[in-house]
């Protein structure tokens, strides 16, 4: 009995990996395929700014996981991407953990014909949304393009 317990949980573990490492790799594969990897920004040449613009970058780290670094200029995180899925429409779903702020957001990008990156929803794990259709919840103004800056 015990042999085959302790058989069952060798098993139980093996899959338990397997599957953390088939997700990471499909989740790697989503976001190189739909073109998100590397850095984002309204103005590449802008220095990073909170009010005025952030460098935002999506890496694929040596053991499979994404990351979503965000640098403000005066402040910088990194968060893990921790699903990615694109739609029929070819808007990139992704939820991102951020720790900082103890919670996992939801946001869908858009890749338009000229190569810029647009924000079309972010919302809170409770379904509130700072951006809407392309707009910012608050103004109402479109959400600007950003372009690859690497």
């Amino acid at each position: 009995m015990t042999r085959r317990l302790s058989r069952w949980t060798i098993a139980a573990v093996l899959w338990i990996a397997f599957t953390s490492f088939a997700r990471a790799e499909t989740l790697a594969a989503t976001v190189e395929q739909w073109g998100l990897l590397g850095s984002w920004a309204v103005d590449c040449a802008a220095r990073p700014d909170r009010d005025k613009g952030a460098l935002l970058t999506y890496e694929i780290q040596k053991d499979g996981r994404v990351t979503y670094r965000r640098n403000f200029g005066d402040a910088r995180d990194e968060n893990e991407v921790v699903s990615a899925t694109v739609n029929a429409e070819g808007l990139l779903n992704l939820m991102v953990f951020f720790p900082s702020l103890h919670q996992t957001r939801e946001f869908g990008l858009l890749l338009a014909k000229d190569g810029s990156l647009r924000a079309i929803y972010n919302r809170s794990e409770r379904g509130e949304y700072t951006i809407s259709d392309g707009k910012y919840v608050k103004t109402g103004a479109p959400t600007p393009p950003q372009q690859r800056c690497d």
